[in-house]
């Protein structure tokens, strides 16, 4: 219930308030005399006594406006942070269960072990969000298609508990890349330009996409002014997204390379990182955090706002005035008497 631009959350001790008027109903010092001039005028005495009842009114009061439960409500504001707004988008396939770099066949047995790609991915992301304080977070997962697991955000808890669930459980063995860049552009649609966007794809495998595919993504990216960052955990460490003279004639046209290279046409801001290895990974996200630190609206919310202890104090601080009087009238009639 909001009253006077507060919540209350227990509105029905309000009807208690006229309660505070009891002071004022008070005549059992009131005295009958039969010549009013035999009474002088002391208005210190008439100052006292008004005094004293506003005090026990303020009493009564605020100790039932504070049973009330008033609260300044939840409210949002801006201000002017460093950072960037940036959709995790990662690949939940059944190969990032594979080990990480593996330098051989061989190596790439072992699956859904402590060193595979999902796990390292889930490790140093999580960093990389503790150390980015201002940013916005959104997150988008993949395999055969792709989720919205969380929209854009400043609740790093939130972010943080979803990557770490993601890295339950394992993956489904189809990747649907086109679906989940979509998905990530859409996650702008009807938000405020507040500065730096960003698509972090962190990946290890790429597709080949449909012509409408590109166009769809191309248009989205475009419009909603996102920049496109690609952390590339390779399977293989000896395989780059670059073509080399001394190529693997096998790797010429691998949906990775595909994808890299439509990137690179879109006109957008793009870079890749190839993560041969964990420092490489380190490094690759390192550098993504000291490049993203622009102007940016930061827009906070601010919790609910208790303001019953002020009442309580208030009220406590009549109560000590009002009874330091008591105090002393008993001493100056007790003193009268001797």
């Amino acid at each position: 219930m909001s009253i006077v631009g507060l919540e209350w959350f227990h509105p029905w001790f309000l009807v208690l308030l006229p309660l505070a008027l009891l002071p004022w109903f008070n005549h059992n010092l009131d005295k009958t005399v039969a010549w009013s001039a035999l009474v002088p005028v002391d208005p210190l005495s008439r100052i006292y006594s008004l005094t004293m009842k506003l005090l026990a009114t303020l009493v009564i009061g605020s100790l039932i406006l504070a049973l009330a439960s008033p609260k300044m409500p939840e409210k949002k504001v801006e201000r002017i942070g460093e950072g960037a707004e940036i959709i995790v988008l990662l690949d939940r396939s059944r190969s990032m269960d594979n080990p990480f770099a593996v330098k051989d066949q061989a190596g790439s047995i072992t699956v859904g072990g402590p060193d595979s790609k999902r796990r390292v991915a889930r490790d140093y992301l999580a960093e990389f969000i503790k150390n980015r304080p201002d940013d916005r977070f959104g997150f988008v997962f993949f395999s055969n298609k792709a989720i919205n697991l969380l929209p854009l955000t400043y609740n790093k808890q939130s972010i943080l508990a979803t990557i770490n669930a993601n890295a339950l459980g394992k993956g489904l063995s189809d990747t649907n890349i086109a679906d989940a860049l979509r998905k990530s552009a859409e996650m702008f649609e009807g938000q405020t330009y507040r500065g730096s966007r960003i698509v972090l794809l962190v990946s290890d495998g790429g597709q080949l996409l449909a012509d409408e595919d590109k166009e769809q993504i191309r248009r989205l990216y475009r419009e909603m002014n996102l920049g496109i960052y690609w952390v590339y955990l390779k399977s293989n460490t000896a395989m780059t997204l670059e073509q080399e003279e001394n190529d693997n004639p096998l790797w010429s046209d691998i949906p990775e390379r595909k994808l890299h290279s439509f990137f690179k046409t879109l006109d957008v801001p793009y870079q890749a990182f190839e993560a041969g290895s964990l420092a490489a990974y380190a490094e690759a996200l390192e550098e993504i955090d000291k490049q993203h630190y622009q102007a940016l609206i930061v827009e906070e919310t601010l919790p609910y706002e208790s303001k019953a202890d002020v009442l309580l104090w208030l009220a406590l601080l009549a109560l000590l005035l009002v009874s330091a009087s008591h105090v002393y009238t008993f001493w100056g009639v007790k003193k009268a008497h001797e």
